[in-house]
């Protein structure tokens, strides 16, 4: 029988970024240079696939630094950024601790510091619960910052003195719905002081840029990614935004719910930041199994940013 054609349109730049390739090559690199077992605080990035293939590699994800053990083995925090009493944690143990964060949230984290240095009071847009949230709250004494999820919260602010405050963001929100809220704040507190440089980062921005340049041209959308990776739901809520009448947040090619995506003709697709290639390439070798498809990329932004590796492992190698 005859398979039905399917046109897929790629989406580029998708998938890892510098931040989550610099996490993961820590993390390889220290059991390269340290062997097993390696402890990772939290999840080093959003994806299981990550996460359970490190395991095989013998990383020991824990929750807190009280589940790792006084035998010397390295400690590496999560490319999320950790709040300033985890770090001060392990020197008090003498942990080998090993920073991962991602660079581009390291810059929110002095930010943050710089502004609580000058006096304001800081205004973080992003979402509670996330790590990266609870890291750049936690470089600061409390009462510091306060969090604002919605337009709403904007208009409920009461702040002490409204023409000292100050803002950042989670590098990981959608671009939009951040530039909604900072307009609100800008309209609500003209003073307000905000970042130099954008704190939403570059690969954040880019995929949402191909995603809408391809969420309206086609009949579905697959965000390959983890339900709790925070860029990858924004990724999700663009294509659906932008007109998409299908879209699914789909991890493994095991997922895909054939009853919905049977009969399209048209597909696009997307990876998260801390999604690999290979699982976007699982989820194409699926439909190809049913359909006779023609991929095409479509390509928005070049990216070459690279992060060094932790100053640590760096110094390590070279030994």
């Amino acid at each position: 029988m005859t398979k039905p054609s399917l046109d897929i349109l790629l989406c580029a730049p998708r998938g890892f970024c510098a931040g989550v390739v610099r996490a993961i090559d820590a993390v390889e690199r220290a059991l390269a240079i340290h062997g097993a077992p390696v402890y990772v605080r939290h999840e080093i990035v959003h994806n299981k696939y990550v996460v359970e293939n490190l395991k095989r590699k013998g990383a020991v994800f824990v929750r807190e630094l009280d589940e790792v053990p006084d035998t010397g083995a390295p400690v590496i925090f999560s490319a999320h950024g950790v709040a300033k009493t985890v770090p001060e944690a392990a020197q008090a143990r003498n942990l080998f601790a090993i920073d991962a964060t991602c660079p581009l949230v390291t810059k929110v984290h002095r930010e943050a510091q710089v502004h609580h240095k000058r006096g304001r009071h800081i205004l973080l847009i992003g979402h509670a619960g996330h790590p990266e949230v609870i890291g750049t709250m936690g470089q600061l004494p409390e009462g510091a910052a306060t969090l604002v999820e919605t337009v709403d919260d904007i208009a409920r602010l009461q702040p002490e003195n409204p023409d000292n405050l100050a803002f950042v963001t989670q590098t990981t929100l959608s671009v939009d719905d951040t530039q909604d809220m900072v307009n609100a704040l800008k309209e609500r507190f003209p003073s307000i002081v905000g970042p130099h440089k954008e704190d939403i980062c570059y690969a954040t921005t880019n995929r949402q840029g191909a995603v809408k340049r391809v969420a309206p041209a086609v009949e579905a959308m697959i965000v390959v990614g983890s339900p709790n990776s925070s860029n990858s739901q924004r990724l999700r809520e663009v294509a659906e935004r932008e007109g998409c009448r299908l879209v699914r947040l789909i991890l493994r090619a095991e997922d895909i719910d054939w009853n919905l995506f049977g009969n399209i003709r048209s597909l696009g697709i997307t990876a998260g930041a801390s999604a690999p290639e290979v699982l976007v390439e699982e989820i194409i070798d699926a439909f190809a199994a049913r359909y006779e498809v023609s991929v095409e990329s479509v390509s928005t932004a070049d990216e070459s940013v690279f992060f060094p590796l932790p100053r640590e492992l760096r110094e390590q190698a070279a030994e």
